[in-house]
């Protein structure tokens, strides 16, 4: 097959979940001899034509200089490339900054796009955004051929919304199983006392629902807030619980291997995402061995089965975060064979490649 991917700032990933899955995807497309086509910002780190036998096409992307806007313009500058490349077909990572050009796709190509998350459900949108990216979802569906959901929970909305099939095919994750404690004396803590999340700072991933309840509990552990705080909302927060010097705000942290520590070595981890599909961060979460605190809804639960325990406010909270890890090695382990027998990296490549021949057949 001749596969285009488009949707991501580009490979090898330093940006985010999308970026990581093309980068293991397109790898794995390329050993089994397929010829992959994966669309870059032209201002990417990564400047060179081809990245382990997969053929990178940069393409004028503006975001930097004009803000959200140069999406649209990237966007668009990869979609009308693509449209006399013969490309097979092109796998589209979301829709938010696309699906308003899906009438410049290729004909000839057939057009599979991953609906990623409710986007417009986000509240740290406006009224009119969220209202747009309703409608960029609608114009999605439309201009695809067919639809891939990394979540139950994004199939079932999609059945019920436009009653429309979608491919479940959940994201990827590898166990992490190289831990050390060297990189514990970097952020000041001790194994198994300390408590975490990791989490772009927005409302709608109940940041501040978490932090209440651990300003009001008695235990004394840090707690590290790993993600961008310099923005108004995370100002909101470092502002409101600046007292409490268990909270720490550590920013973003982008050393994978520093992140999967960090997991493997606390004592519990707190997963408040409440609107989206398969979150990276949870899969990440249940391969590093962290015992998991999450926000009670079907996205969260789908992934967890019983192997979590669940919030709803900051009651919760105050409660759970009194579990010791280390009462749950049974919960640990399940989680790990998880990510071994439905989340592996190779089994969800393999899953996209199968459901590619389908399509193309």
């Amino acid at each position: 097959m001749k596969i285009a991917i488009l949707g991501t700032r580009g490979i090898p990933n330093n940006h985010g979940g999308f970026e990581q899955f093309s980068e293991s995807l397109s790898e794995y497309l390329v050993n089994k001899e397929h010829q992959v086509y994966v669309y870059n910002s032209h201002n990417h780190p990564y400047q060179e034509k081809k990245w382990k036998g997969v053929n990178i096409i940069h393409k004028y992307d503006p975001e930097d200089k004009i803000g959200t806007v140069g999406q649209f313009i990237y966007d668009l500058n990869c979609i009308s490339h693509s449209r006399k490349q013969g490309f097979d077909a092109i796998l589209q990572l979301g829709y938010t900054s696309s699906s308003i050009w899906g009438w410049l796709l290729p004909k000839d190509s057939k057009i599979i796009t991953n609906m990623d998350g409710l986007e417009w459900k986000r509240s740290k949108y406006k009224k009119l955004v969220r209202k747009f990216l309703k409608h960029a979802e609608k114009l999605a569906v439309k201009s695809s051929d067919y639809l891939i959901s990394d979540s139950i929970g994004i199939k079932l909305y999609l059945k019920e919304e436009y009653n429309i099939h979608s491919e479940y095919i959940a994201y990827g994750a590898k166990v992490f199983d190289k831990p050390t404690k060297e990189v514990l004396g970097i952020y000041n803590v001790i194994a198994n006392e300390y408590n975490m999340l990791i989490a772009r700072l927005e409302p709608e991933n109940n940041i501040e629902t978490i932090l209440e309840g651990v300003s009001k509990s008695s235990i004394n552990y840090p707690f590290l807030v790993i993600g961008k705080h310099r923005t108004k909302y995370g100002e909101y927060l470092k502002k409101k619980f600046k007292e409490d010097k268990r909270i720490n705000f550590l920013g973003g942290i982008y050393n994978q291997n520093h992140l999967n520590n960090l997991r493997y070595f606390s004592n519990l981890y707190f997963h408040g995402h409440s609107v989206g599909g398969t979150n990276p961060s949870l899969l990440e979460a249940m391969a590093s061995n962290a015992l998991i605190i999450a926000d009670n809804n079907i996205f969260n639960k789908s992934i967890l089965e019983e192997d979590a325990f669940f919030f709803e406010n900051e009651k919760d909270i105050i409660n759970l975060i009194t579990k010791n890890k280390n009462n749950y090695i049974d919960i640990l382990r399940n989680n790990k064979e998880k990510i071994i027998n439905k989340y592996d990296w190779n089994r969800i490549n393999n899953q996209y490649e199968q459901y590619l021949f389908k399509c193309l057949e």
